[in-house]
């Protein structure tokens, strides 16, 4: 898929079809968040993925909207020493959402009001914090992101005009 129709075609997912990600889609998802780039090469991550379904209810209950983890196929935290590097991690985040949607995986962020529960719910020991759980699955419905071309998906999105955004000085 061309890269700018995966940005304009992509959506964030809340709920999920019952169908397991495979896992040669799995290690392609967490490989490009291994591949994304980091301040001085520091890799600064751990992306941790919930496979067990007590801890995954545990998890549920401490990020804000915890259906979206509830229903998941997929679910990784991406975690630092302190919670820090939300950039780098932003960075990795989006390559695996991007990777995952040319995949026919949709995708959400996940944040937490406090991630110190979150790290106990995931098992985490010393300093590491998740900066963003990530929920991952096959859409409800199907969505073929090549019926529409990438400016059509670009207008039809909720989103300011470019216009607006953009200042030249």
């Amino acid at each position: 898929m061309d890269t700018y129709l995966a940005v304009a075609s992509k959506r964030d997912w809340r709920s999920y079809a019952d169908r397991p990600v495979p896992d040669d889609v799995t290690t392609r998802i967490l490989d490009a968040g291994r591949l994304a780039g980091s301040a001085v090469n520091r890799q600064p991550w751990t992306f941790v993925v919930v496979d067990d379904a007590d801890r995954s209810e545990r998890l549920a209950e401490t990020v804000y909207a915890g259906d979206n983890i509830r229903g998941a196929a997929l679910v990784v935290a991406i975690v630092t020493e302190g919670g820090g590097s939300p950039l780098d991690v932003g960075r990795a985040m989006q390559n695996m959402f991007l990777v995952a949607w040319s995949q026919g995986v949709a995708s959400c962020p996940n944040g937490m009001p406090d991630a110190d529960r979150a790290a106990e719910a995931l098992g985490l020991e010393g300093d590491e914090r998740p900066v963003i759980v990530l929920s991952f699955g096959y859409p409800r419905r199907e969505l073929n992101p090549e019926s529409k071309s990438a400016e059509e998906w670009s207008r039809e999105a909720n989103r300011k005009p470019l216009q607006e955004l953009v200042k030249r000085v």
